[in-house]
């Protein structure tokens, strides 16, 4: 049976890495990263979200805060 996106993201932010929109895109194939941070945060996962400023161009990335 095929991962979810939310499963998938869940899966990777648990391994401490940080995830931006364009990274999910790539690797998981997801258009809605906010959609699937906010599903995951709904079920406690701890997530924050940085803004990242590069070439005058402002995006989110988000990490999994460890309890």
């Amino acid at each position: 049976m095929k991962a979810s996106h939310k499963e998938l993201i869940k899966e990777y932010l648990n391994s401490g890495r940080t995830l931006t929109a364009v990274e999910a895109l790539e690797k998981f194939g997801c258009f809605r990263l906010a959609a699937r941070v906010a599903d995951l945060r709904k079920d406690g996962v701890n997530i924050i979200t940085d803004t990242i400023t590069q070439n005058g161009k402002f995006f989110a990335s988000y990490k999994k805060i460890k309890p």
